[in-house]
């Protein structure tokens, strides 16, 4: 068995899950998600705990068990407590502005860049060089970081760019003479 799979994922106060033959639904206070159900997995509820096993040996379904087992743990804590994702900007000129749903980034381009969240996810700009990108959904808050990111990497000579707050960028030494 998945050894990820053994350990079983506890449901906090605030937290409902519900189990469906197709879906697995937890709501709370953070907002509601939900995962499709495997064949492969089996999933009980036992007084506030959450066990998977996987229903026969092979190894997808070993496999499986592990990974849903995550999945529905990521939504447990993304609907109790959220994700989020910092973002820093570095460069002169480069700023961030976040208005309602809206992220409007100048970094050096002739025009501004801008996104439309998506339902769910928050952006904050605390000052204008920074970006705090939340929701409960962690593989979206994670892509839409990575999107806004990809704008403008971090090039390796200056290190001018968007980069996550815990990135390192090693830079480069330049050509000599």
């Amino acid at each position: 068995m998945s050894r990820v799979a053994k350990s079983p994922v506890v449901i906090p106060a605030g937290v409902e899950v519900a189990l469906t033959a197709e879906k697995i639904n937890v709501k709370g206070s953070g907002g509601a998600l939900s995962v499709a159900q495997n064949a492969l997995v089996k999933v009980a509820n036992n007084e506030g705990k959450l066990s998977f096993e996987p229903v026969n040996d092979s190894r997808e379904a070993n496999a499986m068990s592990g990974t849903v087992r995550q999945l529905v743990n990521n939504m447990v804590i993304g609907v109790s407590k959220g994700f989020e994702k910092k973002l820093s900007l570095i460069g002169v000129g480069f700023k961030a502005a976040a208005s309602g749903s809206k992220l409007n980034l100048s970094v050096g381009f002739s025009h501004p860049v801008n996104f439309e969240m998506p339902a769910g996810v928050t952006v904050a700009t605390p000052t204008p060089t920074e970006i705090v990108v939340k929701g409960a959904d962690r593989q979206v808050v994670g892509q839409l970081a990575a999107e806004i990111r990809a704008v403008r990497p971090p090039e390796p000579y200056k290190g001018k760019g968007i980069r996550y707050s815990d990135e390192k960028v090693v830079i480069k030494e330049t050509k000599k003479k």
